[in-house]
Formats: structure tokens, sequence, C-alpha cells
């Protein structure tokens, strides 16, 4: 097998359709565009969203819902991961940026600590927010939990 003896698949492709080149192709006239109109015309762009004349979808349809403009979100991260990474890395303090190098979290976050699992590991964890059973257990745990602004 060489380079120049590859060629496609059979029926991978086939020949581009060649309009406005005289009647006798059956497509000359006016080039499968129909007749008249700004779709026949050179230069014709439709607007974003535009059906044809149609009410567009967006205009059919009611607003909905509501978005809350003071919404905070949080990286939710459970004790659970925490236990893992200290055994894994043998780390006993956690900040935001021991988290974003570890990849559970991104750059910009705010990250919760949630409750879910177990932690057996006295670790020292600093984050935006903590729920109450995440910082109990990490006390019980010997551990330490600090909010930061």
């Amino acid at each position: 097998m060489k380079l120049e003896n590859l060629k496609p698949a059979k029926g991978a492709t086939h020949n581009s359709k060649r309009v406005g080149r005289g009647q006798g192709s059956g497509k000359g006239g006016t080039a499968t565009r129909g007749t008249k109109g700004a779709q026949a015309r050179a230069g014709y762009e439709h607007k974003v969203g535009f059906e044809g004349g149609q009410m567009p979808i967006q205009r059919r349809l009611p607003k909905f819902g509501f978005k809350n403009p003071t919404r905070v979100e949080y990286k939710a991260v459970n004790v659970a991961a925490l236990q893992a990474l200290s055994e894994k890395l043998g780390v006993k303090e956690f900040d935001i940026e021991a988290l974003i190098a570890a990849g559970i979290a991104s750059k910009g976050d705010l990250v919760k600590v949630l409750g879910n699992g177990e932690i057996t590991a006295a670790i020292e964890v600093k984050a935006n927010a903590f729920s109450k059973s995440a910082v109990a257990k990490i006390e019980a745990a010997g551990g330490k939990a600090t909010v930061i602004e």
C-alpha cells in the first residue's frame, strides 16, 4: 500500500451539482433557485430564527421561568473525595488551590464541602462554604473546617 494508491471507499464521494451551465444540463436558467424573490438573488441572508414568514418559535412560545440574578453557585466537594485525596497524596491541608491542582475544582469556582461519605483522616480544609454534616464529620475525625471569604 502506498499513499498514491489510496482512494476513498466506493460511494463515499460524489460529484458536485453544476448549476447555471445552460439549459441542456437541466439545471440552467434559474440554477435551482426557483423564480424571483430575495432567495433567488445573490447576497441573500435571512435573519437568525427566520422561518420563511411563519411566526418564529421564539415568538410562538410564551416566556416562562425565572433566573435569579443574585444566585451563588458552588462547586460541590464531598468529604469522601477529600478522604480519598488525603490517602492518595498524603496531604493534610486542603485549600482551593490544592483542589484545583487535584482537578476537583476549576479556577474561579466557589467550593462548598458536603458531608457525603466517611472521613477518618484529620485534615484541615479551607473552602467558601460547608454543610453542617461536613463540618461535623471533619471535626469528629480531628480536623478543622475554615470558611474563607
